[in-house]
């Protein structure tokens, strides 16, 4: 099995809480629910495709020989432009979901630069595709491009993370994502393109934020030097609290015994602040401390 992604760094855990993955993709088989086409000019056979073992050594991200994607300049005959695309199911996105992927080009050096776009539709299945090289259709948001330049250095060697957050979604969203091998004069005569792969395409939600632990729970007194008590509103049932250092290390960790309320005993902590989560059936939430 895979390994997931990277877990949020504490300053971002300070700001927002535990997170869950609505949308995973190890491409340990490829997707039959994505999509692809091949928009180049001239175009080529190529589609995006399994990895077949012998571009990258040892293989995918987490080391699987065909555990990934990939795509290569005979996306076009002779020279021209590379436009050929990746693209998911309808996923709902809302602002501050991550989305990360993994991704590097293929030999052991770069001869022939490459290019890769991400780009989101938010118009959910009725998103418009791309027809001709220099197209977009819906994909009109450019989250990130990877080596846009087009240089030789700019495209990494090794299995490189690349992440998005969404934003400017008014609520939850219905969308496609699209991976787009982008590349101008290449093709299998051009002075660009080779071949690149992608791996652990993810989406990463945020499950609890300040206004979610605002509304669901109250702890009192802060700042705390001996006791902090912690108790649910809108009926949550308070069902495990945490308290977590500035090194991310969990210092008190309780089961309440009552479902509305309880306390934890903070007198022996060094003084200082602290991240207190508390967990119910309503979900994280995520507040700070100041222990004094």
């Amino acid at each position: 099995m895979k390994r997931l992604l990277l877990t949020l760094s504490l300053t971002l855990a300070f700001a927002s809480a535990e997170a869950q993955y609505i949308f995973i993709e190890n491409f340990d088989v490829f997707p039959v629910t994505w999509t692809t086409t091949n928009q180049s000019e001239p175009t080529g056979p190529s589609l995006w495709r399994q990895g077949t073992g012998t571009q990258f050594n040892p293989g995918g991200f987490n080391g699987d020989a065909t555990s990934f994607t990939l795509v290569n300049s005979a996306s076009c005959v002779g020279n021209g432009t590379i436009s050929n695309w990746l693209i998911t199911p309808v996923i709902g996105l809302q602002n501050g979901d991550i989305i990360r992927f993994w991704s590097r080009v293929g030999g052991t050096f770069v001869q022939y630069p490459d290019r890769l776009e991400m780009r989101i539709s938010t118009n959910g299945a009725a998103t418009a595709m791309p027809s001709g090289a220099t197209s977009v259709g819906d994909f009109t948001t450019l989250a990130l491009t990877v080596n846009p330049a087009l240089t030789t250095t700019g495209y990494p060697l090794e299995w490189t993370l690349y992440s998005y957050e969404v934003t400017g979604l008014p609520t939850l969203t219905d969308s496609k994502i699209a991976l787009r091998y982008y590349v101008t004069n290449g093709g299998t005569l051009g002075d660009n393109s080779n071949l690149i792969g992608v791996d652990a395409f993810s989406i990463e939600r945020i499950l609890g934020t300040k206004d979610f632990f605002a509304a669901n729970y109250s702890v009192y007194p802060n700042p705390a030097s001996t006791v902090l008590n912690v108790s649910s509103k809108s009926n949550a049932i308070l069902e495990k609290i945490e308290l977590v250092d500035l090194n991310g290390r969990v210092v008190k960790s309780i089961n309440p015994t009552s479902v509305s309320e309880s306390q934890i005993n903070i007198a022996d902590l060094s003084n200082g602040i602290y991240l207190l989560k508390v967990k119910s059936d309503q979900g994280i939430g995520v507040s700070k401390i100041t222990k004094k």
